[in-house]
């Protein structure tokens, strides 16, 4: 092999640690944004608390929903770089959950949308449960 094909591979060798580099640096970006919201959902929270005339338990919910789904992406976060780089499954499934709960909490004025929503949280915990269920090294038992 002569060297300018040497370069080259070894240059094309670099752009897997160049992306992983701009894929960690945004998250951790993301992660400082997603903690400013949440401390601010926080203070939302307290004052819908403390206030006097709020007895809408519905925006009350929804705003705890909120600070769950900022909670959840902010734990993925930390578990992609404590897992050696991978996303769990199981925190999007999570995550599409506590989405869709707080659709119905907050839009449940069409019964068919609710009922969809319904559905989709009936899906997710069944793909949940089928990934719960399965053997982590099912294909290296299916291999041999």
């Amino acid at each position: 092999m002569n060297v300018k094909n040497r370069r080259i591979l070894a240059w094309f060798n670099w752009i897997p640690e160049i992306l992983q580099i701009v894929l960690n640096t945004s998250l951790v970006i993301l992660a400082f944004i997603l903690t400013i919201l949440l401390v601010k959902e926080l203070f939302i929270f307290f004052g819908l608390l403390f206030e006097n005339n709020s007895n809408d338990y519905r925006l009350f919910l929804a705003n705890i929903l909120i600070f769950f789904l900022y909670f959840e992406f902010i734990s993925m976060i930390v578990k992609y770089f404590r897992e050696n780089y991978h996303f769990p499954l199981r925190y999007f499934i999570y995550i599409g959950i506590t989405a869709m709960l707080r659709l119905i909490i907050v839009d449940h004025e069409n019964p068919i949308h609710t009922f969809f929503y319904s559905l989709v949280i009936v899906i997710l915990i069944i793909g949940y449960y089928i990934m719960h269920i399965t053997p982590r090294d099912w294909q290296r038992r299916k291999d041999t």
